[in-house]
């Protein structure tokens, strides 16, 4: 006899009903169990590694203005060491948020805004000797017209770096030219503005200090997403929930490791990999100050901390390595190390990385970062499965 197909559906029905029925009533679903055991995740990290990092390095920035303004009004030794100690500190809380390139640092195009490397030395020297462009950077809006005109390749970090330092040490402060001192103090600000940027963004407006608010007022910044009055980080608290962008809470987690991959393997096979397999070596990151080392290590330190729970290891709280550890503990123990491993190989790189990038320790570095990747990618099949 031929069975229609209402007959199967309402059996199907009859079937899943008694199925129910005879369920534990106290048992939890396995995906909402899931949910429950990632969600106090979220909130330690938004709050102990995003928003801490973005607030650590605001703050840096500021100081790093001030240094610079301080040099540009009164250039002194003193005053050009306090700005190149800056410039380190900063530049320590930045490369300690890579694991976290996504959310507003993308969507606003932060990350090439400050960050690009290598530096465009040719029309570096073109834009110092041009008086025009010196004079509108030395007005009280440098730093926007610097943001305005400036390509990618002359703002952020390594602009400032290339005017501070040569061959890993402070440049003689008399090698220093006026103009390139208004060219540092425009890009500076512009720095401090992206970096307060991104701190509010994930923080809320609210959240900020008043002189910070006024900053983004002022320049009219935005930093929420987009058609979304919520900040970036009340949209993953929400994870789950109707308002945000990740449909459930291991979503959001999977986000985070998937950070902690990219920049793991950008350590790997791009900052180390470029010029260790001779692609370009003149793409190395930080070769004025030679910093190359410290900014892969804090990349390698960005990923701990997203993986661990929290920037300040004595507020750490509910993270992905206890979940992982109550599912696969031996993965757990893999994860923290080839953390360790990939920062003791870094270390290892004669320094400075600049002129070692060739080295045998070069590659095994390379190698141990790439291990690092393919066992996060493991961490993040696990969270997805």
């Amino acid at each position: 006899m031929k069975t229609s197909r209402f007959t199967i559906y309402l059996l199907f029905a009859v079937l899943s009903v008694n199925g129910f029925v005879a369920c534990d009533k106290n048992e939890m679903d396995p995906f909402t169990e899931k949910e429950n055991a990632l969600a106090p995740i979220i909130p330690q990290y938004v709050n102990h590694t995003v928003i801490a990092t973005y607030r650590s390095l605001a703050d840096a920035t500021i100081d790093l203005y001030q240094s610079i303004d301080n040099l540009k009004k009164e250039k002194t030794a003193a005053h050009l060491n306090t700005a190149t100690q800056s410039w380190i500190k900063t530049r320590a809380h930045w490369e300690l948020s890579e694991a976290f390139l996504f959310g507003a640092v993308a969507d606003f195009g932060i990350d090439p805004h400050i960050d690009t490397w290598p530096l465009d030395e040719v029309t570096f020297v073109q834009t110092i000797n041009n008086s025009d462009f010196i004079e509108s950077m030395d007005a009280d809006d440098g730093d926007v017209w610097a943001a305005d005109h400036l390509g990618f390749a002359l703002l952020g970090f390594h602009g400032i770096e290339y005017i501070l330092f040569r061959d890993g040490a402070p440049k003689e402060v008399d090698n220093i030219t006026d103009g390139e001192l208004i060219y540092a103090h425009a890009v500076a600000g512009d720095l401090r503005n992206q970096c307060v940027r991104l701190e509010a963004s994930w923080a809320g407006i609210d959240a900020i200090t008043a002189e910070k608010k006024q900053l983004i007022e002022d320049l009219e910044l935005a930093i929420t997403p987009s058609n979304s009055p919520i900040s970036y980080g009340e949209n993953m608290l929400l994870a789950g929930e109707p308002g945000s962008t990740y449909r459930t809470v291991a979503n959001a987690v999977a986000a985070i490791i998937s950070g902690c991959i990219d920049i793991s393997d950008e350590v790997g096979d791009v900052k180390i990999g470029t010029a260790y397999n001779k692609d370009d070596v003149n793409y190395i990151e930080s070769p004025y100050s030679y910093n190359s080392k410290v900014d892969f290590t804090d990349n390698i330190k960005s990923i701990e901390n997203a993986y661990l729970g929290g920037a300040d290891a004595s507020k750490r709280g509910a993270s992905i390595s206890d979940y992982i550890k109550s599912v696969d503990a031996e993965l757990d123990a893999s994860v923290r190390s080839a953390i360790t491993n990939a920062i003791a190989k870094i270390n290892a790189i004669p320094y400075p990385f600049a002129k070692n990038y060739a080295s045998a320790e070069a590659g095994t570095a390379l190698n141990t970062c790439q291990d690092l990747t393919e066992t996060l990618e493991k961490v993040k099949s696990a969270i997805e499965e």
